[in-house]
């Protein structure tokens, strides 16, 4: 099938410094020899050239680099030519290729065309997305490990282990009478199942820790009304992103600010002042602020440093903070919590500090990437019933038939990850490992 020639911006809108337009497809050829000044262009090698309309007209002059195909990013005849990054001629740059036969591309559209031409497994299209929206060094180095096949090399190898599985079971069905087929299978099939299933499981207890580095990690902002939770969101934001009174439930929904804190995206939300009472709208932002706590990664007790804390909600591993220390003996404040003036901005470091070092102990442990999305999640989750299936099957005596089944819906499963689903390399399988038909 014939695939439409497309094209794009491919850097940042203008106006900018350049402007850079990508053209792939079969018609990427005939572009360049009608719209350049040049009919062709020498592979991989930059070029000065005219782009023209297609009434002939200069639009303007760039460097024009033209990859021949299987051997470009997308596996197809590409060009990409860098311009002046005016809006007018980007506008007729585009218009001047579109005219010559190409289309504008979807989003994502050249990432999919590289996936199609076997030039990324899936895992490595999302890398790609992933690094365009780095905005921390953590989730930089995670997108880079990803982009280098991290991913790609765990999850394909899960699969060998079960295409292996697989193949034992297939020959005890098909072959159940040659001499080079196992006698018995359900010993070694037991054990490939198991090890793998702990592969699994360890990989689902990750405590969602690859995930929170590239969606951001959640802190809540906790505490009674008036304790200063607002004025503690301002400071550690640098602006005013929340308003600020004397007044007790100010604060009647949870406020949310992007941050960037030692390397790591983090979510810090105001909340709601936590107390009873009758009023229904602050009884739901009561209500939103437990829950934004519930699902924090950490939170943040602010309390004044005038009254006792008490909190029968607080949990290990919560970071409780005195706030108004100034306006106290400092000697009446427990060495256990952070002292700090919110409106004066004292001790505002220390509770960055404290929070990057509660971030950093999460990922301590993390070497490479498991699992960066809710699809690989639900992927293994998937992956993992099958096999648990299996092993039931399996210690119940039913046929190997079943058993295979399930273990090739886990195959399937984990070959969505990768993008790579291909039942028949189990034939291969079988063949090479046991030597059957000679």
């Amino acid at each position: 099938m014939r695939r439409d020639t497309i094209c794009a911006l491919a850097s940042g809108h203008p106006p900018a410094a350049i402007s850079v337009i990508r053209v792939s497809g079969p018609e990427t050829t005939s572009i360049i020899a009608e719209r350049l000044s040049v009919s062709q262009l020498k592979p991989r090698h930059a070029t000065l050239v005219e782009l023209r309309s297609e009434s002939g007209d200069q639009i303007d002059s760039g460097l024009a680099v033209f990859m021949l195909g299987p051997a470009s990013y997308t596996g197809e005849d590409t060009l990409e030519i860098s311009l002046h990054g005016g809006r007018m001629i980007t506008e007729l740059a585009l218009q001047s290729i579109m005219s010559a036969g190409a289309r504008l591309a979807e989003p994502g559209e050249f990432t999919r065309r590289a996936f199609e031409a076997g030039k990324l497994d899936l895992t490595r299209a999302e890398a790609v997305a992933d690094l365009i929206d780095a905005e921390s060094e953590a989730q930089l180095d995670q997108a880079l490990k990803q982009m280098d096949g991290a991913l790609e090399t765990l999850y394909s190898g899960w699969r060998e282990d079960l295409t292996e599985t697989l193949a034992l079971l297939e020959a005890s069905i098909d072959f159940p009478d040659e001499e080079d087929a196992p006698e018995r299978v359900d010993a070694p099939v037991r054990q490939k199942l198991e090890n793998l299933k702990s592969a699994l499981q360890q990989a689902l207890a990750d405590g969602n820790v690859t995930e929170r580095i590239r969606d951001g990690f959640r802190i809540a902002i906790l505490g009674k009304p008036n304790a200063g939770k607002s004025t503690l969101l301002n400071q550690l934001a640098k602006r005013e992103a929340a308003i600020v009174t004397d007044i007790p439930g100010t604060t009647r929904d949870v406020v949310e600010v992007r941050l960037t804190m030692g390397g790591y995206l983090v979510w810090v939300s105001d909340t709601a002042g936590l107390r009873e009472t009758h009023d229904v709208v602050e009884a739901e932002g009561v209500r939103r602020a437990l829950k934004a706590g519930d699902e924090a990664d950490l939170r943040i007790w602010l309390h004044d440093a005038r009254e006792p804390f008490r909190s029968d909600r607080v949990r290990p591993g919560d970071l409780v903070v005195s706030n108004k220390s100034d306006l106290v003996d400092p000697k009446s404040v427990s060495r256990e919590t952070l002292a700090i003036s919110a409106k004066a901005g004292d001790g505002i470091d220390e509770v960055e500090a404290e929070i990057v070092a509660r971030i950093s102990s999460l990922t301590k442990n993390v070497t490479a990437p498991i699992i960066t999305r809710a699809r690989h999640r639900q992927g293994i989750e998937r992956a993992l019933a099958h096999l648990e299936t299996a092993s039931q099957n399996l210690d119940n005596g039913i046929g190997a038939e079943l058993v295979s089944e399930d273990v090739r819906l886990a195959s399937r499963d984990l070959g969505t990850l990768t993008g790579h689903v291909d039942p028949e390399s189990v034939l291969g399988a079988v063949f090479s490992s046991f030597c059957i038909g000679k």
